[in-house]
């Protein structure tokens, strides 16, 4: 009895993590480019009281045997870098990447890699995110500037009013071996980690890259329906999980309670 109260309670800090990860996928719905996090559990060692196989005294073989589980844990949480759906806003400095990459900005000292492409442009003139961090490699839109396009190969043309070309610059893309190994460190940002592998470096449009859109953000991955199902699901995990608590600790009073 007193495995079942430990087994349960493996169950519920498990489903106490993942509502966790279900209440920030659905804090950020409306999180540009967020993308949406799942937990993946497993179960933890086995008690073998009878191996399955063993042979008896009667010379026969056990099909099954006993083994009783110690309950389960946590394995990861892995970021889902599924596309997000596209929001037009007609502003010429938001880009999308309709496929895989990510934008690389400087904050402070540090390369961060996003997928949040709502840009602006600095005091300078020079191309950067809300946060004022500025586009990798830096781009530097002159004021005379009245127009500005770029192409879904990520070419960058800004024109004056009687469309001269002022300058003409090419975004570059950034990708990784296994994206999911990123890590998270929040605003949107992403750093690289040994899991995740060096980043590449390309064109948009070439080599695996996804292309560049104009005029548009991606949205959130987070589904909210399916969010909401799992969050009914794991409530109901949890739930049971504290009545098998309940029922053992009311088996344990009735046994205290048994007189000789």
């Amino acid at each position: 009895m007193i495995r079942s109260l430990w087994t349960a309670a493996t169950g519920m800090a498990a489903q106490q993590l993942n509502l966790d990860v279900i209440a920030n996928n659905l804090a950020n719905a409306q999180t540009t480019a967020f993308k949406k996090s799942r937990a993946n559990f497993e179960d933890l060692m086995y008690q073998t009281i009878i191996p399955p196989g063993v042979t008896t005294s009667n010379d026969v073989t056990i099909p099954t045997g006993i083994q009783v589980g110690m309950g389960v844990k946590t394995v990861s949480v892995d970021k889902m870098f599924s596309q997000g759906s596209f929001v037009q806003t007609e502003n010429p400095l938001d880009l999308a990447i309709e496929g895989k990459g990510f934008f690389k900005v400087l904050r402070g000292t540090e390369e961060v890699y996003t997928r949040a492409g709502s840009f602006k442009l600095d005091a300078d003139g020079y191309i950067c995110d809300p946060e004022g961090n500025r586009l990798q490699p830096e781009i530097s839109i002159p004021r005379e500037a009245v127009t500005i396009t770029v192409d879904a190969g990520g070419t960058l043309t800004a024109l004056d009013q009687n469309g001269t070309v002022l300058v003409t610059e090419t975004i570059t893309l950034y990708d990784f071996p296994n994206p999911a190994g990123l890590i998270s460190i929040g605003r949107n940002y992403f750093i690289p980690s040994e899991a995740s592998g060096e980043e590449v470096e390309g064109e948009s449009g070439t080599e695996g890259f996804g292309t560049i859109l104009q005029g548009f953000l991606e949205s959130s991955n987070v589904n909210v329906v399916e969010e909401m199902v799992n969050m009914i699901a794991g409530q109901r995990a949890y739930e049971a999980n504290s009545k098998i608590i309940r029922t053992v600790d009311e088996m344990l009073r009735i046994a205290n309670n048994v007189q000789a």
